[in-house]
């Protein structure tokens, strides 16, 4: 019985999304942005694993587009996926991956200062046990640790921002406020956030002293739940093996994981992914998140690091292909893009990469979003999720 591994990379878009001047950064459209196209302008790309799969010809395909050091003859199954949920989020991308489009808009927080409701900063005092909260506003997370975290130490208020994104992140130092005392607050105040159609609450902990704080491993998302059955949902009330690496339990509500693994570094979510190459079960489906493209590079506008990270990848990319037993399904893709040579600091709307191994070479075109999900139920021999079409 085949094997199937869903790998997604965090924010690696590859441009040409029909709808891109509809979704702006820093007040002007997405229109032209190209995560991995425009880093590899700027630094040439050593990906051979994944190009050798059709990287470069995706990017071509997606945005036409040249990518130096990309475009060597696609010897895997290539092509481009569009999104058709309005969002560039991460809870939209995952979701409609796995069959899920989502079928509402997401409440977004103004960018204004006061950012929240006096109502919801009101529930964040009562269940945190504190007079106020810190921040109130879009920031991004070093930010507004290095800016607050010396008063936060002094309070103890909780340092509460968001962006662009339907997102509420809840920053706080595990020795002052307490990572447990975290985590509940955020887990409490999830379902209120949700009921407003904000996608996410995040925990973001952190340490260190003021002038060195860094956030630590622990971070903790509490996701509003897929609003239908995703191919996790399917193939564990199948029976099957179902694996989730890094992000994916929170992003999915840990809904139709059987195992979660986690891990503190992506070196380590890595070791886990090629263990599983070799210890799965057959018939079972593995599905990853596990480099932060966009929260380490993306949104920090860090060019030479998303590269590097891109070339770590590529590595790790290269030992699950080897890893594949006969019959087995690898296929890399992406949820969004963030271009970190675009204006702002926002996701991108852009199209995604689809790659895949173990099934020889094959030129699929452009594909939805929701078609991966339904390819990976054909592979494994599962019923479809509800939207999406089989390119096996």
């Amino acid at each position: 019985m085949t094997r199937a591994f869903l790998v997604v990379m965090d924010s690696a878009g590859i441009g040409g999304a029909p709808d891109a001047d509809q979704f702006f950064n820093d007040g002007r459209p997405d229109t032209g942005a190209n995560t991995i196209g425009h880093i590899a302008q700027a630094r040439p790309l050593h990906m051979p694993n994944l190009d050798r799969l059709g990287l470069g010809a995706a990017i071509r395909l997606a945005s036409g587009g040249d990518a130096p050091g990309l475009g060597a003859p696609p010897q895997g199954l290539w092509g481009a996926a569009t999104e058709v949920s309005m969002g560039k989020d991460t809870p939209s991308g995952h979701w409609e991956i796995a069959g899920v489009p989502v079928p509402w808009d997401w409440h977004v927080f103004p960018d204004t200062r006061p950012a929240f409701p006096p109502e919801l900063t009101a529930r964040i005092c009562e269940l945190a046990g504190t007079e106020g909260i810190l921040g109130n506003r879009y920031a991004s997370g070093t930010e507004v640790i290095d800016t607050l975290g010396q008063e936060h130490l002094r309070t103890g208020w909780p340092i509460c921002y968001t962006s662009v994104d339907s997102v509420l992140q809840i920053a706080a130092h595990v020795d002052r406020f307490g990572l447990e005392r975290l985590l509940h607050l955020c887990e409490t105040l999830a379902p209120t956030v949700h009921a407003m159609r904000v996608g996410r609450v995040i925990a973001r902990p952190f340490e260190g002293a003021p002038g060195a704080f860094r956030r630590t491993p622990d971070r903790h998302d509490y996701a509003i739940a897929p609003p239908g059955d995703t191919i996790l949902d399917i193939a564990a009330a199948a029976g099957r093996e179902t694996h989730a690496i890094g992000k994916i339990g929170d992003i999915f509500s840990h809904r139709g994981i059987g195992q979660l693994h986690k891990g503190r570094s992506d070196a380590d979510l890595a070791d886990h992914l090629i263990r599983l190459a070799d210890q799965a079960a057959p018939g079972s489906l593995t599905f990853a998140n596990f480099v932060e493209f966009d929260t380490l590079y993306g949104h920090r506008r860090d060019v030479q690091g998303y590269a590097q990270a891109l070339e770590w990848f590529d590595a790790v990319a290269g030992r699950l292909i080897a890893a594949l037993r006969p019959g087995d399904l690898a296929i890399f893709t992406a949820d969004h893009g963030n271009d970190p040579t675009w204006h702002g600091t926002d996701h991108t709307r852009e199209r995604v990469p689809v790659l895949g191994a173990g099934v020889g070479a094959r030129a699929i075109g452009q594909v939805g979003y929701a078609d991966i999900g339904a390819s990976v139920m054909a592979h494994l021999g599962l019923p479809a999720p509800a939207h999406g079409r089989s390119f096996l």
